[in-house]
């Protein structure tokens, strides 16, 4: 089921100790794979049931696409992307200059 939400600029630098100490057993190369993402989202899992997790992220706009990995919970509704990943989507600047992407997303398989 695909969901969609808006996604607000909000960059996730400070969730970087928080996926280190979440993901720590993990290796580097798992934790690397894919960009980050906080998830609130009305569909899905929530909380430590989300994380680890990976989503496929559309910008309804442009089509631009993104695989992230859920490594932390937010309470704004939707998600919350690293500045990686919102640039990869904000193909067009749109975002960035309305300090907001209205995206999709759905539940996918990380393929770990």
């Amino acid at each position: 089921m695909e969901k969609s939400v808006t996604l607000y600029l909000v960059f996730l630098s400070y969730l970087v100790a928080a996926a280190t100490a979440q993901s720590a057993s993990n290796p580097l190369a798992w934790r690397q794979r894919f960009g980050w993402t906080a998830f609130c989202g009305s569909a899905g899992p929530r909380g430590k049931a989300a994380c680890g997790l990976c989503l496929q992220v559309t910008n309804t706009a442009t089509g631009a696409q993104a695989k992230v990995r859920i490594i932390d919970q937010c309470s704004n509704g939707g998600l919350d992307l690293d500045s990686n990943v919102f640039n990869q989507l904000d193909t067009n600047g749109k975002g960035y200059a309305q300090g907001h992407l209205n995206v999709n997303y759905k539940f996918v398989n990380c393929g770990d």
